[in-house]
């Protein structure tokens, strides 16, 4: 086998990291479908992930590791996890505790569609809703 094609007909776990370490992971309610998210994982995220089987990150605006719901109390328990076929990025199944996803209040953070204003140009129209939950009482400062 060549090793594209061990990459993506093979049974080894090697996944692809960018440059900057990082690997794209899109995140989806594994009872529903819907996706809730997009964020990125360091080799530590995806190790921690697959290790304790609740959802682990890196957030590139802090440069530091978090696991989802460490804040919020809003974890996600991951059922599976997937690769796709060149290894450069996974997809998270997740049970979502809590009431939503997004740090905006939100059940997922995808909530708004890009509809067309009446001059023709892309604008944002809300698709969802709305709140699933208080961000200002669950992201509170000590």
């Amino acid at each position: 086998m060549s090793a594209s094609s061990d990459i993506e007909e093979g049974t080894a776990f090697t996944p692809k990291f960018g440059a900057d370490g990082l690997i794209a992971c899109v995140t989806s309610d594994a009872a529903t479908g819907t996706v809730l998210m997009v964020a990125y994982m360091n080799a530590e995220a995806l190790e921690k992930t697959v290790q304790s089987g609740e959802a682990h990150y890196f957030s590139r605006s802090r440069k530091a590791l978090w696991r989802k719901g460490e804040t919020s109390g809003h974890v996600q328990r991951v059922v599976e996890i997937r690769v796709d076929c060149d290894q450069d990025a996974i997809w998270l199944l997740v049970e979502q505790i809590g009431p939503g996803a997004c740090h905006t209040g939100r059940a997922s953070c995808f909530y708004r569609i890009i509809a067309r204003g009446p001059d023709g140009k892309p604008v944002l129209a809300f698709a969802e809703a709305g709140k699933t939950f208080d961000p200002a009482q669950v992201y509170r400062s000590e």
